[in-house]
């Protein structure tokens, strides 16, 4: 595979298991607008940084930007976490790899833009390709600090996105998720969402993403997002053994 060529994680959910390759950086950002039930409106720019330390894992940083509902721009929690491909053709699950991430109470709590909790998570990923269409399956844990007064202690996330070309450069991708429901004071209902839109490899290093998020069931926004993909470059040569 091209190390230069762009590896989108967005628009969806969900993650795939391929890694940026060693030595090399990619950035994917974009903007998602949402409208909440109550008719009020939040600004996301979620951002995340992926740099390749191995042949099998990758860095990722995420530094989100945003406004809730009534509130003003600014940063929330940043995480980060270690994406390890475990198996390239495993029995059922394919194409498999582990994230587990830390997220840091950066963001601030009174603004609606962080969580105050320290938060230890573990994303599950299986890739395949089924004639011309990607799968990519998730299914993830995490578990907070804190009493659980301002966000749940322990919740979980899945996923099933699927993607396919449809000519030249364009694609589209569909994706369901869904957050089973938590317990605690700030406990709340299961949500599933539904995603779909399409995207655009402009060249293999950049690539442009469109679509909107439909609500299944549960307090889910209605959102419309459009992003970026880059891959920026190597940032150093990789050591070969003589």
């Amino acid at each position: 595979m091209d190390p230069h060529a762009a590896q989108p994680e967005r628009p969806t959910v969900a993650t795939h298991a391929g890694v940026v390759a060693p030595g090399w950086i990619e950035i994917e950002t974009g903007l998602e607008r949402d409208r909440f039930a109550d008719r009020t409106v939040g600004v996301g720019i979620p951002t995340v940084i992926k740099i390749g330390v191995a042949r099998r894992l990758q860095l990722s940083l995420n530094i989100p930007l945003g406004a809730p509902p009534n509130g003003d721009l600014g940063f929330g929690d940043v995480s980060a976490g270690l994406k390890w491909r475990l198996a390239d053709n495993a029995p059922i699950l394919r194409e498999f790899a582990i994230l587990p991430s830390i997220k840091l109470p950066s963001g601030a709590l009174g603004a609606g833009r962080g969580t105050g909790t320290t938060d230890v998570s573990l994303l599950l990923i299986s890739s395949r390709t089924i004639g011309p269409v990607a799968i990519d399956l998730n299914a993830g844990i995490t578990r907070r600090s804190g009493d659980g007064s301002e966000a749940p202690k322990t919740a979980t996330v899945w996923t099933a996105s699927f993607g396919f070309a449809l000519a030249g450069p364009w694609g589209w991708v569909a994706e369901t998720f869904g957050y089973p429901g938590t317990s605690g004071p700030a406990g709340g209902e299961a949500t599933v969402a539904y995603l779909t839109g399409p995207t655009c490899a402009v060249r293999p290093s950049f690539a442009l993403d469109l679509g909107l998020i439909i609500p299944v069931s549960g307090p889910w926004p209605r959102a419309l997002y459009a992003g970026m993909t880059w891959n920026l470059g190597r940032l150093w040569s990789p050591r070969t053994a003589r």
